[in-house]
């Protein structure tokens, strides 16, 4: 059921150019394809990188990093107000591009409209603030602080999220006044490619966003290594994110990081099963189990582990896997060929290590073609065991008991990790001492991978660091510039003052 995709080409400096080397990399969705995308060289990002700093401060007042936050604002609008109008076509072009179900699809465009609606508040805002007065203990001086962009930003996607992911850093980056060069995965590029037409539509400065699709070892890299850059948000692999905080050190460069996860969710004993069973499900297998801050551990109390895994084998069988765009889809495709496999061979090593595949395992066999994996649940599990330890992206929940809230703990922070986390209980003191005692930078009380755009968003240890979404988002494409005025008449005096001649 997978739809064609249109054929664009790079979108540098508000025009479509072909790539210099005129490569393009196949889209194959459900092992057939359905169009291609531009594949950017090192050459390519130098053109996108040079329009995004022409466009940052052009002559005669033009320059997109001094107009006001409202003038931003109405861009930021226009974009969302052409999204809305688009919404349909965008989800199905997502859906097919990316794996997902069409509803999850259709939901990610909605939080699209809101992110870039809810940037055009903040840049409007950000012109109050500006000047703000800074309290000192010196009457004879006033002091000021002014927030100005941070300069041209490379923005580098990952494929689970497309659109959503490049909306909460190109709103962010814009409404600060920042330009620039959006590189998507080159897995699933089309949505951020239709972001580009989009910004054409609207009339956006020529420049202000680029859009250059490739790989990542012929854009990525050049784009993350380029002196002009002023700084990198990344989201994606914890390596390819050390890689990039490597090429960023070498220039002295701020990097943002939003990396891999192995989220615990708690379950006690004092739950309401079915409620909780459905919020573990979402939390592994929502987006085809492609989330960073999947919760894919499952630490749940002894006393109802046999009865609550139980209800879960029940809940994962009634999932239904097909075609991303067929009515009822709950779980699609895997994004890639690549990805499925690496799938498969953790669910192989998992059970040849010794563990139990309680469900699932492998395709479904209603589904002889496609990237398919059944929802699948994993039981007698070690901590030592790779599919504790590492990041599968794919719909693969562990599980392992417990016997006290102290051991509970310990397993949660039993990780390099630290996106995501879930508490369940319905003990509210308890829920309130787990999210300060585990080790992550999102902590979900009897719930699991609700997202708002009002909220930060981010992970410590190898999670990587910064926040994007709310007005940390905002910030993190800002610099801070202290303005401190003497405003006193006399001679300041820390010299004696030479007599006249």
């Amino acid at each position: 059921m997978a739809i064609s995709t249109p054929r664009r080409e790079l979108f540098i400096d508000g025009e479509w150019k072909a790539p210099l080397l005129n490569n393009r990399i196949p889209i194959l969705p459900l092992q057939h394809m359905v169009g291609d995308i531009p594949a950017a060289t090192k050459e390519d990002v130098e053109l996108a990188v040079d329009a995004a700093r022409r466009a940052l401060s052009r002559n005669k007042g033009r320059d997109w990093s001094t107009a006001s936050g409202s003038l931003r604002a109405i861009y930021l609008r226009a974009i969302a107000a052409k999204i809305t109008e688009k919404k349909d076509e965008l989800a199905k072009l997502e859906a097919t591009d990316n794996g997902k179900p069409l509803d999850e699809a259709a939901a990610d465009m909605d939080d699209v409209i809101s992110c870039f609606s809810y940037y055009a508040e903040l840049a409007e805002g950000l012109d109050a603030k500006q000047k703000a007065h800074v309290s000192l203990p010196m009457e004879n001086f006033k002091s000021y602080v002014i927030k100005e962009p941070i300069g041209v930003v490379a923005l580098i996607t990952p494929w689970n999220y497309p659109l959503l992911m490049a909306a909460w850093k190109v709103g962010a980056a814009l409404a600060a006044g920042c330009t620039a060069v959006l590189k998507p995965s080159e897995l699933a590029s089309v949505t951020c490619l239709e972001l580009a037409e989009i910004c054409k539509e609207v009339g956006l400065p020529a420049g202000v966003l680029n859009v250059i699709t490739g790989l990542g070892t012929e854009a990525g890299a050049p784009l993350a290594s380029h002196p002009d850059v002023d700084k990198i948000s990344f989201t994606g692999s914890s390596a390819t994110g050390s890689k990039i905080m490597q090429a960023a050190a070498l220039q002295v460069k701020p990097v943002s990081l939003e990396l891999g996860g192995k989220s615990p969710i708690i379950v006690f004993d004092d739950v309401d099963i079915d409620k909780v069973a459905e919020w573990t499900m979402l939390g592994c297998f929502y987006t085809n189990g492609q989330i960073c801050s999947a919760t894919s551990r499952l630490i749940v109390h002894e006393n109802i582990a046999t009865k609550f895994l139980n209800r879960l084998v029940e809940w994962a069988k009634n999932i239904k896997v097909s075609d991303p765009l067929e009515d009822g889809c709950k779980l699609g495709a895997i994004v890639s060929e690549a990805q499925y496999q690496k799938v498969l061979k953790f669910i192989s090593t998992a059970k040849s290590e010794g563990a139990t595949i309680l469900t699932g395992g492998s395709r479904p066999e209603n589904l002889k073609k496609g990237y398919f994996v059944e929802p699948t649940i994993i039981t007698d599990v070690s901590t030592s065991m790779q599919i504790w330890r590492e990041e599968v992206f794919g719909p693969v929940l562990c599980a392992k008991t417990f016997s006290s809230e102290e051991e509970a703990i310990e397993l949660a922070n039993d990780t390099h990790y630290g996106l995501g986390s879930a508490v369940m209980s319905n003990d509210p003191e308890r829920c309130e001492r787990i999210s300060r005692a585990v080790q992550a930078g999102i902590v979900w009380i009897n719930c699991s991978q609700p997202t708002f755009i009002q909220a930060p968003w981010g992970g410590i240890k190898r999670s990587g660091f910064d926040r994007e979404l709310g007005e940390w988002g905002l910030d993190n494409f800002l610099s801070v510039k202290q303005v401190t005025k003497y405003i006193s008449d006399e001679q300041w005096g820390w010299y004696k003052c030479p007599s006249k001649m």
